[in-house]
């Protein structure tokens, strides 16, 4: 059985994006956060996105390593980027290209069967993709980047939940700008 992590940069107060979906606050991460989310990403065999998170990440990593300027952690990410197969969620876009296959359907049955296969991690993106997921008890592991900055509102990481879900600490790490990334197992 494959683990689901679900890991993104977030506020302090909780959210992904502030309102009109604005992720400024994150600013450029720092060059030991980037290294620490390329190297989450190099060990996972298969990315889940939600069609929001999929729209930011595909219309800059394709080609990020192309870009003037890219550096060498940019342009590791970028290759791994096209090379990881995805799987994209999402009933308003017709089509994905690239490494992806889209999926219109019910995203817990198919998430419930990715996980069934035999296979390395997934890492699933997307607030609401991966909102659904913890919902349904899909998650094994969260990583939470959290940056020292309030927004009062937003898109949540976390949705409303219907009972406690209970974790267990893997790790805490502090990176320049006072940003503070912990990862939590989920108990079964």
């Amino acid at each position: 059985m494959r683990t689901l992590i679900y890991g993104m940069n977030l506020t302090l107060d909780g959210y992904v994006a502030a309102p009109g979906d604005d992720i400024g606050w994150s600013g450029p991460p720092s060059d030991e956060l980037f290294q620490w989310w390329l190297d989450l990403e190099q060990a996972s065999a298969l990315t889940l996105y939600g069609r929001k998170l999929w729209e930011t990440m595909s219309s800059y990593w394709p080609t990020a390593d192309q870009q003037p300027g890219a550096t060498a952690a940019e342009s590791a990410f970028a290759r791994n980027w096209r090379d990881t197969p995805k799987v994209v969620f999402s009933s308003t876009i017709d089509q994905v290209d690239g490494n992806a296959r889209l999926v219109t359907g019910d995203a817990v049955a198919e998430i419930t069967r990715l996980k069934a296969e035999d296979g390395g991690p997934m890492n699933i993106g997307g607030a609401t993709l991966a909102g659904a997921a913890l919902r349904a008890g899909l998650i094994d592991e969260y990583v939470i980047a959290a940056h020292p900055v309030l927004v009062g509102r937003g898109t949540p990481f976390f949705p409303a939940l219907d009972s406690w879900v209970n974790l267990t600490l893997l790790e805490t790490r502090t990176f320049p700008g006072g940003v503070v990334l912990t990862r939590y197992a989920t108990r079964r």
